[in-house]
């Protein structure tokens, strides 16, 4: 690989493309220089992720698609599948996910979660947005999904009762479940859509507060710059 990066990483700043950095930066605090990894900028307002060599990599055509280098320039697309790929091949020591077979309790909740929000949550958001900024109003399916987004929240107010984090025992353990979930929630995210305050879900509003203060999310955002 000469001087190359192991890991490549089309990426975009928004929700679905920040949660891969944000991992990956997690790794890299844990990990160290095993986690080597460059992103490149996918400007979506020109399609670039439309053309043929992105769609050689990723056939759906969009963000986020990762490249490994050191295993024959494997590519993963879908960004919760991404995340997996990543904790099974570098989370040696399950610092941000769960072992299947020595916790299979602990990963089933994982993957729950993390799945919940890619087929749940991330629909809700990112249907709002499209039926808030549509230059046609479209009035049911805007109220819908905007109800659909409240939904979820509660859904999240109701699992972080008395917990830290979305999975494990106890009070939970950070991981991928949380990082795919937080990139939906935030604030930013809430305003955009004149939904919220966020003070309506005090259990998210601690949950996300907590994740915040993490050097991993920080590093993630300069990375995306």
């Amino acid at each position: 690989m000469s001087n190359q990066k192991r890991l490549v990483l089309y990426t975009s700043p928004t929700g679905n493309g920040r949660q891969v950095p944000i991992l990956l930066e997690e790794l890299k605090l844990i990990y160290g220089p095993a986690i080597d990894y460059e992103i490149v900028l996918i400007d979506r307002k020109k399609g670039t992720q439309k053309e043929p060599w992105f769609l050689a990599l990723n056939p759906n055509g969009k963000i986020p698609t990762l490249v490994d280098r050191a295993q024959e320039n494997f590519a993963v697309f879908e960004s919760s599948a991404i995340l997996l790929y990543l904790v099974q091949t570098f989370d040696v020591d399950r610092r941000l996910s769960f072992d299947p077979a020595t916790h299979p309790k602990d990963y089933s909740e994982m993957m729950q979660w993390l799945f919940y929000v890619h087929g749940g949550l991330a629909i809700a958001y990112g249907q709002s947005v499209h039926f808030t900024e549509l230059e046609e109003e479209v009035p049911y399916a805007k109220n819908r999904w905007l109800t659909e987004l409240e939904r979820h929240f509660g859904v999240l107010e109701s699992r972080l009762i008395n917990r830290k984090y979305l999975s494990g025992p106890g009070d939970g353990t950070y991981s991928v479940a949380d990082i795919k979930a937080m990139v939906w929630a935030g604030p930013k995210m809430l305003s955009r859509l004149g939904v919220g305050p966020i003070d309506k879900w005090p259990n998210v509003k601690a949950w996300l507060a907590r994740i915040e203060e993490r050097p991993g999310i920080s590093a993630a955002e300069k990375a995306l710059q």
